[in-house]
């Protein structure tokens, strides 16, 4: 087992030497300059290795894209041996990235929490406070009134207390 370290500089590697390969070496009009390496990801065995795009166009040119790189895989791979030097050149495997479509799905949602924060600030412009605007007891608002008595007022009149007992 190779450690992560090999892994990743030999997945760095790859990504460049076909990036590099894809850019000026394959002549298929299938890959033109839309498609683009985005990672790579080796096993540790350093046996597989999955390759991650993007293609920047339609469905139709999507699958173009997918077509021509499956046929350029042995030329990639031959490019990949001769740049790597390693015992075993790890066979390529081709992934469309789902990266776009995510990053398009979140745009979408972050559009609609924008609106949805607009909608509630409009609301809420003209809007007051329910009751005061500060609506937290005071101390000092205790003895608002003036009265400086403490409840126990007695008139004289035992009639309610006696009926209670």
């Amino acid at each position: 087992m190779a450690d992560n370290a090999r892994a990743k500089r030999l997945a760095d590697l790859i990504q460049e030497v076909v990036a590099k390969k894809l850019q000026r070496g394959i002549k298929d009009p299938r890959l033109g300059s839309h498609v683009t390496i985005t990672d790579t990801r080796v096993t540790g065995d350093l046996r597989e290795a999955t390759v991650f795009y993007t293609v920047y166009g339609d469905d139709e040119q999507r699958a173009e894209a997918a077509a021509g790189l499956e046929s350029a895989k042995g030329v990639l791979r031959s490019a990949v041996g001769a740049a790597a030097g390693v015992k075993f050149t790890p066979t390529l495997a081709f992934v469309a990235d789902a990266l776009p479509d995510t990053a398009k799905t979140i745009e979408d949602l972050l559009d609609k929490a924008r609106a949805s924060d607009a909608k509630v600030r409009e609301v809420s412009a003209g809007a007051a406070f329910a009751g005061e605007a500060d609506p937290y007891k005071k101390p000092e608002d205790d003895d608002t009134d003036g009265d400086e008595t403490d409840g126990d007022e007695t008139d004289g009149d035992d009639t309610d207390g006696d009926a209670a007992k």
